[in-house]
């Protein structure tokens, strides 16, 4: 039973990740046609190009709410989104045709990607604080352990658990 909620959890996560990832990246492809007047993009690749954002998002959604779990880690919050927008954003930069004039466009494409998943990592954030999306825990999460770092050897280590 504890699993399903879990796996139901994870879903809104994601459901949300996606849905807000594809509007932010759907927002800054409307920007980037407005600014670089580039109104040839096929509707096709437009749409496939949203739906890949969506699902980039969903995966986000819910690695991110594992990541994060009952502890209030900034440092590790912005961390995942930077991970994923560097991930997302560095695979799509053309290396054949690297040209030193067009690293503005590359900078873009990486700021594009870095964008959608924080805004993604605040609406979730958001609902985890509103309770509509519950935070991973696992029952083992719940105990403590302390390990004697001091001993020198691993045997004479001593593992507690404090419940």
């Amino acid at each position: 039973m504890h699993d399903r909620l879990e796996r139901i959890e994870s879903v809104k996560a994601g459901s949300l990740g996606g849905i807000v990832a594809g509007i932010g990246y759907g927002l800054t492809i409307a920007m980037e046609r407005f600014i670089l007047s580039n109104s040839a993009r096929l509707l096709v690749s437009l749409v496939l190009e949203v739906a890949i954002a969506i699902f980039c998002g969903f995966l986000f959604g819910v690695t991110y709410r594992y990541i994060i779990r009952a502890d209030r880690n900034d440092h590790l919050n912005s961390g995942a989104v930077l991970a994923f927008g560097l991930v997302r954003g560095l695979s799509q930069v053309d290396t054949d045709k690297f040209e030193l004039a067009q690293i503005w466009l590359d900078g873009l494409i990486l700021c594009k990607s870095i964008f959608m998943f924080a805004i993604a990592r605040y609406a979730i954030d958001y609902a985890l604080a509103a309770n509509w999306v519950l935070p991973f825990t696992l029952r083992s999460q719940q105990e403590s352990i302390n390990i004697n770092l001091a001993a020198s050897t691993l045997q004479e280590r001593e593992i507690e658990e404090v419940v």
